[in-house]
């Protein structure tokens, strides 16, 4: 059997599993990438969950010995839920990114490479490859635009025709000499919709992100969210979409091909008060399947306070002081006492005044000043 028979066999199977969308490129380097790598290490824009050696994100052979080719698989996941929930006072929710709508990607992608890489042995035995998602060492993105899957948009994310941003990318690094198939060119124009929406100037110019301060990032770190992003989070406990919202390709765009991705709005749009009691075993078995749960629960409920802060919601008054009285993480306390300033009201002022006190961690009393001073002016 030829190469291109090959292809074109590959193309078809992947249809029949599950993959929306598929491409094939060399296994060059990704020499323009790699200027724009070490560019973005220069300015310190990197999110540090990145592979930190460059040489291995753009060189393919480091990776894989004599690789010819590399395949690219996109999967369309959904914008909107089949069944929505309103938060209402007193009952305040937060959201989860859409990227982390139903079962976690991962391992959605690595099933359908796994099925490809069996399909691929059985023809040709003797194949090297080397599949990965996201966290491996290659750019997802880059090795999409190369491939032809879409072009890459000023949102930092691929745009397809079809599906718009709302993919998810997989590769496959191949010893196969596939024929390469054609980069889609830059669709974006003069478009700076996702440049303007971007809640915190992240975007700093089409393609390019400083993740120190773009809310995707910030809500999955684990120290205390600088002051300056708070307000701008919102009720968002888990990633950012406005970059993807605001995009005119977008518009419109909802796919609900796989049963896997589909949201449960109690856990993609949970209740906020009560992800602050939460145990470790209570959060896993809730939230342990979507992929906003990698970084585990201090994160998201540091995220939900801020939440609360954003609604002054005062029915988690109570909560908060509880946090700011008996919780241990001084993360998740530092930012009880802003939100109780945030909201404000006699029980939180009594409650910051009692705490101030007694706080022996320097960074939460300074935060429970800051509050005070706020609420006593």
């Amino acid at each position: 059997m030829n190469v291109d028979q090959l292809k074109e066999q590959v193309i078809a199977y992947s249809k029949t599993i599950g993959i929306d969308k598929i491409g094939f490129t060399t296994a060059d380097p990704f020499t323009e990438l790699k200027n724009r790598l070490i560019r973005q290490q220069e300015l310190g824009f990197q999110s540090g969950f990145e592979e930190p050696v460059i040489e291995k994100r753009v060189t393919p052979s480091l990776l894989l010995q004599e690789p010819r080719s590399i395949i690219s698989i996109a999967l369309a996941y959904p914008s909107k839920m089949k069944v929505r929930v309103e938060g209402r006072k007193g009952e305040r929710r937060g959201f989860f990114s859409r990227a982390s709508w139903g079962l976690d990607y991962h391992h959605i992608l690595r099933d359908r490479l796994k099925k490809l890489e069996e399909f691929i042995l059985a023809k040709v035995p003797e194949a090297r490859l080397k599949s990965m998602v996201d966290t491996g060492e290659l750019s997802d993105r880059a090795v999409a635009q190369r491939a032809g899957i879409g072009w890459s948009g000023k949102n930092c994310g691929v745009i397809t025709p079809e599906f718009g941003s709302y993919v998810y990318l997989g590769e496959m690094i191949t010893s196969i000499p596939f024929s390469p198939d054609t980069p889609m060119e830059d669709q974006c124009g003069s478009c700076t919709a996702c440049l303007d929406a971007c809640p915190t100037g992240a975007l700093v110019q089409g393609g390019q992100i400083n993740a120190q301060s773009c809310i995707a990032f910030l809500t999955q770190t684990k120290g205390v969210i600088p002051e300056e992003f708070r307000d701008k989070i919102g009720n968002r406990v888990y990633g950012c979409d406005s970059c993807q919202t605001s995009c005119p390709v977008n518009k419109g765009k909802d796919f609900h091909f796989h049963e896997e991705m589909e949201a449960d709005p109690e856990i993609a749009k949970p209740l906020l008060r009560p992800m602050l009691k939460m145990s470790n075993r209570e959060f896993k078995n809730k939230f342990g399947h979507v992929s906003g749960s990698w970084r585990g629960k201090k994160p998201i409920q540091r995220n939900a306070i801020i939440s609360l802060a954003h609604f002054k919601d005062e029915t988690s008054i109570p909560d908060l002081i509880d946090i700011l009285e008996n919780e241990t993480s001084p993360v998740l306390k530092e930012t009880a006492a802003w939100a109780l300033g945030k909201i404000g009201g006699d029980t939180a002022l009594a409650a910051l005044e009692k705490v101030k006190a007694v706080e022996a961690d320097i960074n939460v009393k300074s935060e429970i000043e800051k509050s005070l001073l706020k609420l006593r002016n």
